[in-house]
């Protein structure tokens, strides 16, 4: 049993750098470079050989120069080798013993000046990035650290030796013992928490100690030893372990406890968010039923262990910076520990591992005999919440009123995410999930005793006072107006308890025995910890518990087997279950708003009403094509060419997609004009029909496309004047004359260009605004030549970019064909084409026209309703002030943080550039896919956009409020010092 007074203090060998490399010369043959890594007890060089003959570093296998405590016995370290060996063997990513010139695994070596001795191991060196620095580790990530420590675990089982018989601090078995001789050590403001919880703890894993399986472990499988590759989202991908200096003989659960604790400063303060490590553990090595009970509260100990430990370390050795570095990180490990309820995290971790529970029992009687009920859902898809109804003050109330009108008695389920109840988009998860079922009751309504219990009453923190039925079955809290009493004392099941006040709110919690107290609203992370806990009182009233209660996990499984792999979706391992939309937000299951900042497609904002009452009402009056005469048609698009950026373009052809649209319009040059090649610019991305994808150059979207495209389309440098070949301001004629060169090519080759295809706003390239004068000049030498010039304003047209209707508007050009889309429904499919009356008739040769959803009269009625919504609303000048705004703010954070390179756009299309240098704008890749990925912990829906995949789209629907524009900016700033401390 673990000592203090009988420690050897571990301070590190005496060893220095240029003892290391004379060390690696002699006993290893190695010449080469190296540099101190961190320990606590030992003295650890990284070794990096280099060329004989002419000392250049090169690229290949580097090593571990690792110079071991004097403490620890030969064997100690043999056993180490040994392991490491034999997991090496069996898969596991481990440093590999090197054997010295002798032939030796451990070198005895002089170091120093004055004849002193070490021992010398050298291990090959494990490439990759330690978790440490991560900051938030993903949910996937936190599931590879609990499989690593269970593949561990099963590897070493059958491991014995004697030598692993080690008396360390480390072990968790002396956890009481290191806690009690060190926390003298502590700042005294800690030490009182410290040894309160730790006593609380060792209490439970004492009581259990016997029943834990003993075996061979790491011992120290954390965040600092586990290391890897990081991906394309720049996580670190754990794949290795590192550091078997604490090799031992442990409790097996140990190993999962020390891996849990590394992971809880990573998470802000949210403890149940180590569960993926736990149930992944336990997929590879089982949990007994003991280990499962003293699992947290060795999560605790372990906390308080590195807290005690750490303060004696830089009192023993006041120059060990890495100890004292990682301090408060270690009080961080132990508080968040501490916050959670060792109860409460025996449940989720139950949970976790899908171990079942006692059902509890059927209740003798129904507590409201004849409950004549009707369940009134409050979750995001309620369809009583429509139009943000769920954030008006006595909504519930009114509710349960319209159903009591009824005569009958309105219920508000057990277990839901209640949007009532959830607060404003941003980094705040919603405590709204009901661990009580409420009721609102007619008068005079009786209830009975459901089983034989003992009746008491109880002071309650949200009602005058609480009935407590208690007995073998737990407690049943009943709170709410009570007007008479039958029953206190003993009571028999079916006996009269009480009666309620005319239209009372009751509300019933049902606890599990041994659990006294339940909040009535937890967060959904929580929700299956409580759910062992406490009961649905659905069955003590005779009713369904709610069915429609979402399973996210679930849906992701039906998604994936439903959809092809080749379909993009957003945050594949995590993804949230979107099922509400209103204005510039996103719900979901949980009932967690978040701000949207991509949806340009929902142009009016999601769920206009004015929007669905339009398509509502004309489905139910008629729905047919544009073969049939109707007035709605034609009005829409009379409006559609009264907004026309010219009266040119008088004559508008409605489809039901942008690819259709785009895909129309060079239907119409070709027969146009005769000509069927045409000019693109590069990185542009124009949708997926078979024509507009030939025209599509953008890797971001098809990473072949720069070597697959057909040979009637001609691709010119891609109009960027902050990465492009041209960089200044004035850089028009230049690429301009990129156009006219290829232009002119074509015309010698005797195959002129019949047109010229761009958005006149460079949207896929990040909302990058092209220099003045470059379309005028381009659409000249286009019609020089006998083409026509089309204009692909899908993204940013119709009032997206504030100041200007149309972005060939912001560039002062007519087209001669223009495509739009997304916008004009506000999420109902539709798009038009617009055109000059004699190309439009050039289409008569060809056939005739129809597009079956484009003209039909829903498709009219919606894009009429769009159209009323932008003007009447003004969300035009609307996107113009705010974008103005988001703007300001964007610049400003690029002055403070060198991660941000540049602001492209206007209005609410903007792009936000990322780049690791701003002299070479190399393209911070990783640390934008890492941004996005942080930004929904956030409340931010965010993407990347441009052929680099660096920068962050800024297209949000054109309600966006300035308040929601600063959640968005104030998240950016944090997830910035994030990925700056991440990245260094």
């Amino acid at each position: 049993m673990f000592d203090p007074h009988a420690q050897v203090q571990l301070v590190r060998p005496a060893v220095t750098a240029e003892d290391a490399v004379r060390v690696a010369a002699q006993a290893y043959g190695l010449t080469g470079t190296v540099k101190e890594l961190g320990s606590n007890q030992d003295r650890n060089y990284l070794l990096t050989p280099i060329h004989n003959s002419t000392e250049s570093e090169i690229r290949g296998q580097r090593y571990l120069l690792k110079f071991d405590n004097d403490v620890f016995s030969e064997r100690e370290i043999q056993i180490q080798n040994e392991a490491l060996l034999r997991l090496a063997e069996h898969g596991v990513s481990v440093p590999t013993p090197v054997r010295d010139m002798a032939g030796e695994w451990i070198s005895a070596v002089d170091v120093g000046t004055d004849g002193r001795r070490a021992r010398a191991r050298l291990l090959t060196f494990v490439e990759g990035t330690s978790l440490v620095d991560d900051g938030y580790l993903s949910p996937h990530i936190v599931a590879e650290m609990g499989r690593l420590a269970g593949q561990v675990v099963a590897e070493l089982a059958n491991l014995t030796d004697p030598a692993l018989e080690r008396d360390l601090q480390w072990d968790m078995r002396n956890a009481m013992a290191v806690v009690n001789a060190y926390n003298p050590e502590v700042s005294v403001h800690r030490r009182e928490h410290i040894r309160s919880a730790a006593t609380r703890a060792w209490d439970v894993v004492r009581h259990y100690g016997a029943r834990l399986p003993v075996q061979p472990i790491h011992g120290d499988i954390t965040d600092d030893n586990i290391v890897g590759p990081r991906d394309e989202m720049g996580r670190v991908v754990p794949q290795a372990i590192i550091d078997w200096g604490d090799l031992a003989t442990g409790w097996r659960v140990a190993e999962l406890a020390v891996t849990v604790s590394s992971i809880l400063h990573h998470q802000g303060g949210r403890a149940l968010d180590v569960m993926p490590a736990i149930a992944a553990f336990d997929a590879i090595a089982q949990l007994t039923d003991a280990e499962i009970i003293v699992l947290w509260p060795l999560v605790i100990l372990r906390g308080a262990v590195l807290v005690v430990s750490g303060a004696h370390q830089v009192a023993l050795e006041p120059e060990n910076d890495y100890a004292r570095e990682r301090m408060e990180h270690e009080w961080n490990i132990f508080a968040t520990a501490d916050s959670l309820n060792m109860a409460l995290a025996h449940a989720a971790i139950r949970a976790a591992t899908g171990r079942m529970d006692e059902p509890p029992p059927k209740p003798e009687r129904v507590l409201v005999p004849k409950l004549d009920s009707e369940a009134i859902r409050l979750d995001a898809s309620s369809p009583h919440l429509h139009c943000g109804a769920w954030a008006e003050k006595g909504i519930e109330e009114r509710l349960a009123a319209a159903v009591t009108a009824r005569g009958k008695s309105a219920v508000f389920a057990y277990g839901e995410h209640r949007l009532t109840l959830s607060p404003p988009a941003g980094s705040n998860r919603p405590n709204n999930t009901a661990l009580t079922t409420e009721l609102f009751l007619p008068k005079t309504t009786q209830l009975v005793v459901p089983f034989p219990c003992y009746v008491d009453t109880r002071n309650s923190t949200t009602r005058n006072s609480s009935l407590i039925l208690a007995g073998t079955f737990g407690e049943i809290q009943i709170d709410g107006d009570i007007e008479s009493m039958s029953a206190f004392g003993s009571a028999v099941a079916g006996e009269e308890l009480c009666t309620v006040t005319a239209n009372s709110r009751l509300t019933i919690q049902w606890r599990r025995p041994g659990i006294s107290y339940a909040p009535e609203f937890t967060d959904a992370d929580a929700l299956p910890a409580w759910r062992r806990l406490t009961v649905d009182p659905a069955v003590l009233l005779g009713i369904e518990p709610a069915h429609w209660i979402a399973d996210t996990a679930r849906e992701r499984e039906r998604r994936t087997a439903a959809m092809p792999t080749a379909a993009e979706r957003y945050y594949d391992d995590h993804a949230p279950q979107i099922e509400r939309g209103w204005r510039d937000l996103l719900i979901d299951t949980n009932g967690r708003a978040y701000v949207d900042m991509v949806n340009n497609v929902a142009s009016v904002g999601h769920a206009h009403p004015v929007l669905a009452n339009a398509v509502n009402q004309q489905m139910l009056t008629l729905n047919t094509n544009s073969r049939f005469l109707y007035s709605v048609l034609a009005e829409y698009i009379e409006r559609l060419v009264a907004l026309a950026p010219d009266p040119t373009l008088s004559v508008v052809m409605l489809v039901n997609s942008g690819s259709e649209a785009v895909d129309l319009a060079m239907h119409l040059a070709k027969v146009h004009t005769g000509r069927k090649d045409v000019v693109v610019l590069r990185e542009g991305y124009h949708g997926w029909t078979m024509a507009t994808d030939a025209v599509s150059t953008s890797a971001f979207d098809n990473p072949a496309a720069s070597g697959s495209r057909p040979a009637w389309v001609h691709v010119a440098d891609a109009v960027n004047t902050y990465r492009g070949p041209h960089r200044r301001s004035d850089a028009a004629d230049a690429y301009a004359a990129d156009v006219v060169t290829l232009l002119d090519d074509l015309d010698s080759k005797g195959t002129p260009a019949g047109a010229f295809l761009c958005e006149p706003v460079f949207g896929n390239g990040g909302g990058i605004v092209y220099p003045a004068g470059y379309l005028q000049k381009v659409y000249a030498a286009v019609r020089e030549r006998g083409g026509v010039c089309i204009a692909d304003e899908v993204q940013v047209g119709l009032g997206r970019l504030g100041h200007y209707t149309w972005g060939v508007e912001q560039q002062g050009v007519v087209p001669d064909i223009m495509a739009v889309a997304k916008a004009l429904g506000g999420g109902y499919p539709l798009g038009c084409v617009y055109t000059t009356p004699a190309i439009a008739a050039s289409l008569e040769g060809e056939g005739m026209f129809f597009s079956s959803a484009g003209g039909s009269t829903a498709s009219a009625a919606a894009g009429l309703a769009v159209l009323d919504i932008i003007r009447d609303e003004g969300l035009q000048q609307h996107a113009a002030a705010v974008g103005d705004h988001l703007a300001s703010r964007l610049e400003a954070l690029r002055e403070r943080h060198l991660l941000v390179g540049a602001i492209h756009g206007m209005g609410l299309y903007q792009g936000v550039e990322l780049v690791l240098d701003r002299d070479t704008r190399a393209p911070a890749v990783n640390e934008t896919a890492w941004i996005c990925d942080r930004m929904l912990d956030h409340g931010v829906i965010v993407q990347a956009t441009s052929e680099r995949r660096n920068v962050l789209k800024v297209k949000p629907p054109l309600t966006l409020t300035t308040e929601h524009a600063d959640v968005f900016v104030d998240a950016l700033e944090k997830v910035l010092y994030e990925v700056e401390a991440r990245f260094k």
